[in-house]
């Protein structure tokens, strides 16, 4: 395992932000089962966790205006380091009008032991959830959460209800690997909750 100290790299036109390597999930498409990287990244585990200041030190010495959006997604779960995002953010607010998503497993409140949705006013644009699944069977199979005695699948998807309050667009998603039939029924839960469904390419790097 190659380890650096990697806070930022570049996706498409997007920029990535690597805040963390903490997961309560081993999921079994994770692109961490596969290498030290992502897309072409140096190796995204990290030396440290960083603190939020870090952060915004390696943004200072990007041009941010070159990227059509900002996304907290690295080799962790972002929510598991909830004030560092929500002091990122507020400086990223401060310096740029680019979008900023995050994309989480949805499992904050497990996570940080409260109900966080309404923390995240103002913090993002976009929040992107791994649904994974169409039943709570199917999901633990996959996403095989370290939580025990808990439903995590009602976890999640009570926590996307409760954070599209808070969040201007919230998305479900799901990787075509699972198939159209598993994708349709992951639709219709997504619709079920007001919000809407991406099927992601799974691209193992």
């Amino acid at each position: 395992m190659k380890k650096s100290m990697t806070l930022t790299y570049e996706v498409g036109d997007g920029l990535y932000l690597n805040i963390t390597n903490k997961c309560p999930c081993n999921c079994t498409f994770c692109l961490r089962q596969n290498g030290d990287g992502a897309y072409g990244s140096d190796p995204l585990w990290l030396m440290h966790q960083p603190t939020a200041e870090e952060v915004i030190e390696d943004l200072k010495k990007r041009d941010l205006s070159k990227y059509s959006q900002i996304v907290f997604c690295g080799y962790g779960e972002p929510t598991c380091e909830l004030e560092l995002i929500k002091e990122v953010s507020k400086y990223l607010r401060s310096v740029t009008d680019r979008p900023v998503r995050i994309n989480t497993n949805g499992l904050s409140d497990l996570i940080n032991k409260r109900d966080t949705a309404p923390e995240f006013e103002g913090v993002c644009d976009v929040i992107s959830i791994s649904l994974n699944s169409s039943t709570s069977e199917g999901y633990h199979a996959v996403t095989r959460p370290s939580f025990k005695d808990v439903d995590c699948f009602e976890a999640m998807l009570t926590f996307a209800k409760n954070v599209k309050q808070y969040v201007p667009d919230v998305v479900l998603t799901v990787v075509d690997i699972i198939g159209e039939e598993e994708v349709e029924r992951s639709r219709k839960i997504a619709e079920s909750i007001g919000v809407r469904l991406r099927v992601r390419e799974y691209i193992p790097d």
